[in-house]
């Protein structure tokens, strides 16, 4: 097997045994659960792309380890071709679930994870990268879906892990045998991470010389023993737990993030991947960011693209569409979007091959594409919520529209243009609420300011790339002061 079908993925997710709770209970049927189908459903398109022949070579690839035929998202990077593809691919399946499909943050820590290892194994003796690259090969043949677990609770920001008043604030190792490590702790943010085969813990930070034990990279099943999840809440999310399907706003597609415990889970030697090599907990991390930051650049471009056409599609039903302000607002939206867009594609088109093969983003565009992403999806929700107007937030409910006795009248006066049923009206406004406002916004807004880092971290690594002497050095050039006195006067 190489390329698992829809259902395939279904039956597998099925056939684990994983512990989860919400809102206070323990889940057993997780699959067909109302609230967590849809973010399965999202993942499952990955899988049904796969298998149409439209987009054979954009979402399938060959495989660089074993020649066979894969998911991309199993890949490891060859060329800049493999960079763009993977931001294309991204947009696709952005523009048709509308949120998120949750198999991104596993690609990204493959190919910076490929890096760094093969660059300890150089340096260190180590036989990290052939592991991992025999872990990988692995799933490339059985199409599994690895969440990436970056992000640590973190404690009292101020303090290191080690300097925590609980040292499992941060995950670690707990004891080392001859067979494997024990692992203690917990991730959060997880998305998608009940609806993954494995789990690929990461350090979340740099460390110091005495915290060994928290520099730890290992794949993990996601039903190991010691495993407990806990989803975490979304607005509106009860919604779908309601009759009908307009207002959930995307009956279909949604995700879902949650708080994952290790209570001293067991780790085989050849699936640990970083153990106590502290100098390079932070390199791994810079590496998975900026991959990561680049995959904004395509899947809420997707998003956007949906948004998009859900405010030109209700200014047309509500007669604005021809408004020249409503058509400037439409520019603006696209503009945005497409400054995104172009953000991914440049940092992709700008890649380098590294020591091991794998191709490694342009880390400076990748920075300013992800912090643009942390500003333009609002400015666009807002624009949107504009164009909608105020019954985005007063329409009454679905079960209203259905009464034998007010839904007529409600589709009597809530009714837009006569060229189209009031229902359409009410989707569309589902929709944009959903996804501005809504378990939706999770994805779209509150993610894009705060997955793959907070703003600040792309300032940070601005700051750090930017390489301002040289910049300063082409301004005294040309402005005619010699370069031997650049220094002169300072401090």
């Amino acid at each position: 097997m190489t390329l698992k079908t829809k259902q395939e993925y279904l039956d597998s997710l099925s056939a684990m045994n994983k512990r989860i709770f919400l809102f206070g209970e323990e889940v057993s049927d997780y699959v067909n659960h109302p609230m967590i189908r849809p973010s399965i459903n999202a993942v499952a398109m990955t899988y049904e792309l796969s298998h149409n022949p439209q987009y054979q070579g954009l979402v399938t690839t060959k495989s660089s380890l074993t020649s066979e035929e894969i998911n991309r998202f199993t890949h490891l990077f060859q060329d800049t071709d493999d960079l763009v593809k993977k931001i294309k691919m991204q947009r696709l399946l952005g523009q048709l679930t509308g949120c998120c499909f949750q198999r991104c943050v596993g690609m990204d820590s493959f190919n910076a994870l490929d890096i760094v290892t093969h660059q300890m194994d150089m340096d260190l003796g180590t036989n990290y990268n052939h592991k991992f690259r025999e872990f990988l090969s692995w799933v490339q043949h059985e199409d599994l879906v690895v969440d990436g677990a970056m992000t640590d609770p973190k404690g009292d920001r101020r303090l290191s892990p080690s300097e925590q008043a609980d040292p499992d604030l941060y995950l670690r190792i707990v004891k080392r045998t001859n067979e494997g490590i024990f692992i203690r702790g917990a991730k959060i943010h997880q998305t998608g991470a009940i609806n993954s085969h494995q789990i690929l813990v990461m350090p979340t930070r740099s460390l110091k010389e005495n915290e060994a034990d928290y520099a730890v990279v290992c794949a993990i099943p996601a039903d190991a023993e010691g495993i407990t999840y806990i989803l975490g809440r979304q607005s509106s999310d009860t919604r779908k737990l309601e009759e009908g399907d307009i207002d959930i706003g995307n009956s279909e597609y949604g995700g879902h993030e949650a708080v994952i415990i290790f209570e001293d889970v067991f780790v085989p030697w050849d699936r640990v991947f970083m153990c106590g090599e502290i100098e390079y907990s932070g390199k791994l991390v810079e590496t998975f960011a900026g991959y990561h930051r680049v995959s904004y650049g395509g899947c809420k471009t997707g998003m956007g693209d949906v948004l998009i056409g859900a405010a030109q599609a209700v200014a047309k039903i509500q007669g604005t569409d021809q408004a020249p302000h409503i058509k400037d607002k439409l520019v603006e939206m696209i503009h945005l979007n497409e400054t995104m867009y172009a953000g991914g594609i440049a940092a992709s088109t700008e890649g380098v091959e590294t020591e091991s093969g794998t191709y490694l983003i342009d880390l400076v565009l990748a920075n300013v594409c992800k912090l643009n992403v942390t500003r333009f999806p609002y400015e666009i929700a807002r624009l949107a919520q504009d164009i909608a107007g105020g019954l985005l937030v007063t329409m009454p409910s679905e079960g209203d529209f259905n009464h034998p006795e007010v839904g007529p009248k409600l589709k009597k006066y809530l009714i837009g243009s006569a060229r189209y049923p009031a229902e359409h009206r009410q989707r569309l406004l589902r929709l944009i609420e959903n996804m501005t406002m809504g378990t939706g916004a999770v994805a779209y807004l509150a993610e894009s300011m705060h997955g793959a880092g907070s703003p600040m971290a792309q300032r940070i690594m601005l700051r750090r790339l930017a390489d301002l002497d040289h910049k300063e050095n082409l301004a005294k050039r040309i402005a005619g002061i010699p370069l031997d006195e650049i220094t002169k006067g300072e401090g």
